[in-house]
């Protein structure tokens, strides 16, 4: 047997000084320090619950393709491998970008750190989304909507409070499974919305009709165990998951057809009817609470009814 060189080459030189946990940390162990780092950050829990559920969405994927279980065996072709992977299920574009946004969170971190000698990740170009219209509710289907409840019970009335304040605010979900009673200010005709997307707290304005409706409310909801401005006939507070139910099941109550019943459909309908009303572009950005203006200047293309009112008076066929 010949004797070797005692010289490294380039690659075995990499191998020998790479850091030891490149070698041993495992794909479950990389989650477990990711969402470690994320609960430290205080990131919301709907945030840390997306990135555990979209990851592992992978992470299992890896595992039926008998890929290895080290995180740095993970290479940018099994990436476009996945890829190709959610698109053979059918999976639409803007899912998908889901799923690399997480990844893209998870190698980064990991990279940042130190526990991965290459990011995957890295410039991984999300796919083109085609922006579609955005489902909003009719004014025939609100008034069907918010006729369902049965204001006689307490459910009723608190459920009808519930849909008339994200109609009248465009808060998210999250964001109204969190007001407290303490955060609404009749006097101001504001609400203080603490449990926000991007951290930053900010008031959303009230006008008479909905200050009225939360006084009602808010006289028979009576003192409670909760400190939260819904609760159950239990005087415990209303969960997320039960306020998320509520307008799909008044939709159905309703038989509201075409339109996904969903309070998130509620905040659309909300930036529809205010852009079509005449809301600027800087207002509507405050109190929905976008960080960048993407999201408002979609809503402004899709409903500036000036636009259509302007084309009356300079289409080229006026002249003709």
């Amino acid at each position: 047997m010949s004797r070797r060189d005692n010289r490294l080459s380039a690659r075995e030189i990499d191998v020998a000084i790479e850091p030891i946990e490149y070698n041993t940390l495992s794909f479950d162990g990389a989650i477990k320090l990711f969402i470690a780092d994320a609960e430290r950050k205080s990131l919301r829990e709907a945030t840390i619950t997306y990135y555990k559920r979209e990851i592992n969405h992978f992470r299992n994927w890896l595992a039926q393709q008998g890929k290895e279980e080290l995180i740095s065996m993970v290479v940018r072709a099994d990436i476009d491998e996945y890829v190709d992977f959610l698109k053979e299920q059918g999976r639409q574009n803007g899912s998908i970008n889901t799923r690399l946004r997480s990844m893209r969170a998870l190698f980064g971190y990991l990279y940042e750190n130190k526990y991965i000698p290459n990011n995957p990740m890295r410039k991984y170009p999300l796919l083109r989304e085609r922006k579609g219209n955005i489902e909003t509710f009719s004014m025939k289907q609100l008034r069907q909507l918010l006729n369902a409840p049965d204001k006689r019970t307490f459910t009723g009335l608190r459920d009808y409070t519930y849909m008339l304040l994200l109609l009248e605010t465009g808060i998210r979900l999250s964001e109204s499974a969190g007001i407290l009673l303490e955060d609404v200010k009749l006097s101001e005709g504001t609400i203080f919305i603490r449990e926000t997307k991007n951290h930053f707290h900010r008031y959303v304005p009230i006008q008479s009709m909905m200050k009225e409706q939360l006084r009602r409310y808010m006289k028979i909801r009576g003192t409670s165990e909760s400190d939260h401005l819904f609760v159950t006939i239990d005087g415990k507070a209303m969960q997320r998951a039960a306020l998320q139910k509520l307008v799909g099941k008044y939709g159905q109550i309703a038989k509201i057809k075409g339109v996904r019943c969903s309070p998130h459909t509620l905040r659309h309908t909300f930036a529809k009817i205010s852009v079509m009303n005449g809301a600027g572009v800087f207002e509507l950005q405050k109190i929905l609470g976008h960080s960048t203006m993407e999201m408002v200047r979609v809503y402004v293309n899709l409903y500036a009814s000036d636009v259509y009112e302007r084309h009356k008076e300079f289409s080229p066929l006026n002249n003709l």
